[in-house]
């Protein structure tokens, strides 16, 4: 069974990076469709970032397209996303989800979240 851990979060400065990681267990992630979301408080579920392993294929939401980056290893193991030029509104729990397929629909299997949180 699919277990994904998420890693990577902290306290970073406006304009600053990180790369967070996310480590499946149990299967690869050939032919998931990966996904990071992020949830800041009061506010809705926001999908971030999608990498297909079915086709490679990656999509970026208009918040973070130029900033952040998925990848994932060539063990098919873990994705990753990296952040730059990070601003405050980044600030929220950031959550990966593997579905089968090609979209990142937050129907998948969830890891349990890492916070990130930008300074001003």
């Amino acid at each position: 069974q699919l277990q994904l851990v998420e890693s990577g979060g902290g306290l970073v400065q406006r304009g600053g990076s990180l790369r967070l990681s996310c480590v499946a267990s149990g299967s690869t992630l050939n032919y998931y469709a990966v996904g990071w979301f992020r949830q800041a408080p009061g506010k809705e579920r926001e999908r971030v970032s999608c990498l297909s392993n079915t086709d490679g294929s990656t999509y970026y939401s208009s918040s973070v397209k130029g900033r952040f980056t998925t990848s994932v290893d060539n063990a098919r193991t873990t994705v990753y996303l990296q952040m730059t030029s990070l601003k405050p509104e980044d600030t929220a729990v950031y959550y990966c989800s593997a579905e089968g397929g090609y979209y990142c629909s937050g129907y998948g299997t969830w890891g349990q979240g890492t916070q990130v949180t930008v300074s001003s």
